[in-house]
């Protein structure tokens, strides 16, 4: 099969949101994942005159590929809501559908294969970029418009599958935050710190591996090495241990339940655990996991130099505690939650790893 230039296939479509068609509701910025994401940007008093239109079934790119995770930032429309964004963005659409398919051209888009080949065709000096002749330049292999809809038709089907996991997945979400936020406006709040106490061991003598904590609520490999680990708090299972001081970017609280096997941390940690006659760890987990958890430990950090927050401070927390067959039933819907979050993000991470092999597939297929 004969290569042709995508640059026939594809062109500019250069349309701004000059009469205020669209407003801020409809502005979208888009992921190394490929796919469009509401927009991080703050966009109080951003005029929205220049921003791009993006309607269904086209495509916007970012042309910069320099400290993007070695992938390029790119996105089909494939709702039925028109978009607008960024000035800065190439929006790009196929000028004929009877010979090449949006959503095969996304698949190709969807590839490594196509990452490895703009990073290394990007360039620029302090910012490499790839531009829209660059994205005209490449070489593809066209299959058959009937070849094409064969592969997009699997494709499509499973992210069919995969939507509607995931609407169940939203679904339960819904239902759970709902039932959290009744039993907090129902039931008496108590302090927790009557729950707590605080440990101290230290890693003498052990083999403990030593391990750091993340804003994400994650233990994590330790930053930093120590010539002595000694003197590093032991965390037991079912014991938490937090870094007093907030995240310096946007207050974050960094603190992580065990849940495997022992390990240590920083003496700088505060280590504690509860009594789980009246309070379980992943019950309580549950809820300093909470935004509105993070903000009230933001309000309540106190310090000159840097925010702060020991373990009296976050004893003054005050939560719904019902009885532990209740905090049981709480944890088990939350913990079949977590499950089925992961098991989407396979989803999705299957559904992009299907795209080179079906890519590869048609090609085959057509030379048949």
């Amino acid at each position: 099969m004969a290569l042709s230039r995508l640059g026939d296939y594809i062109e500019l479509t250069d349309n701004k949101n000059t009469d205020l068609q669209f407003d801020i509701t409809d502005v979208r910025g888009i992921s190394i994942r490929k796919i469009f994401i509401p927009t991080k940007a703050d966009m109080d008093g951003v005029p929205l005159t220049s921003y791009k239109i993006v309607k269904p079934l086209e495509f916007c790119y970012v042309t910069i590929t320099s400290r993007n995770g070695e992938k390029i930032t790119l996105a089909l429309n494939d709702s039925d809501q028109t978009y607008v964004c960024s000035s800065s963005y190439v929006a790009f659409s196929i000028k004929d559908s009877t010979k090449l398919l949006p959503f095969y051209l996304y698949m190709y888009f969807n590839r490594p294969e196509f990452d490895r080949y703009s990073r290394f065709n990007s360039w620029g000096s302090a910012r490499e970029a790839f531009g829209w002749e660059d994205m005209c330049d490449i070489e593809i292999d066209i299959p058959s418009i009937e070849v094409q809809q064969k592969v997009v038709d699997v494709y499509l089907a499973m992210v069919a599958n995969q939507k509607v996991y995931e609407k169940g997945l939203d679904d339960l979400k819904t239902s759970f935050e709902g039932y959290i936020e009744s039993l907090r406006r129902k039931r008496d709040k108590k302090p927790i710190m009557e729950y707590l106490y605080e440990s101290f061991d230290r890693n003498i003598g052990s083999s403990t591996p030593a391990l750091g904590v993340s804003i994400e609520k994650k233990f994590i490999e330790a930053k930093r090495e120590s010539t002595s680990y000694e003197n590093y708090k032991i965390v037991k299972l079912n014991e938490f241990a937090f870094r007093p001081v907030l995240d310096k970017m946007d207050s974050s609280f960094t603190l992580a339940l065990n849940r495997t096997v022992n390990c240590a941390v920083s003496p700088a940690y505060i280590v504690f655990g509860t009594n789980v006659d009246g309070l379980l760890p992943k019950y309580l987990m549950l809820w300093l996991s909470r935004e509105e958890t993070e903000r009230w430990l933001a309000f309540n950090a106190w310090g000159s130099a840097r925010n702060t927050i020991e373990l009296s401070d976050l004893g003054r927390l005050e939560i719904p505690i019902p009885s532990i067959s209740i905090q049981k039933d709480i944890v088990e819907v939350y913990e079949a939650y977590e499950m089925r979050k992961r098991i989407n993000e396979k989803l999705k991470k299957q559904i992009n790893e299907i795209c080179p092999v079906l890519i590869k597939g048609s090609i085959d297929l057509n030379q048949q």
